[in-house]
């Protein structure tokens, strides 16, 4: 389950109707109080956030989220209209980020690749 978050009702909207369609489920946060609220009991896989939101932003959803041990390794996507947002994105720990606005095909990627990241064997 992926847990989209951005105070923009349209983002919002429309990034949980493209990966429903693809077939992910959706759990959604107009904010990152909000996000902190949806994180239990049943805690989402992945978290594509929005670092500049109304109430509570994206660094402190991250900072709190991160001070939960149920829930501090979930990794997160960042979302951001900020020309700065590679380096936000690595002061939060994420593993990944995409600037606003960014390719459908390169979320899907991004999104797949955090679910599924490809394990690395080396052959002796």
């Amino acid at each position: 389950m992926v847990l989209v978050v951005d105070d923009d009702p349209d983002i919002l909207e429309a990034l949980s109707e493209i990966l429903e369609a693809e077939g992910f489920e959706i759990r959604r946060a107009r904010n990152g109080k909000e996000a902190l609220e949806r994180l239990e009991p049943d805690p989402p896989q992945l978290i594509l956030l929005d670092l500049m939101m109304p109430v509570m932003d994206g660094w402190e959803f991250a900072q709190r989220m991160r001070q939960k041990p149920s829930v501090a390794s979930i990794p997160l996507i960042v979302l951001s209209a900020d020309r700065n947002v590679g380096s936000k994105a690595k002061d939060i720990g994420a593993v990944g980020h995409l600037a606003k606005p960014f390719e459908l095909n390169d979320l899907l990627a991004m999104v797949r690749h955090s679910l599924n990241p490809v394990v690395e064997t080396t052959q002796a």
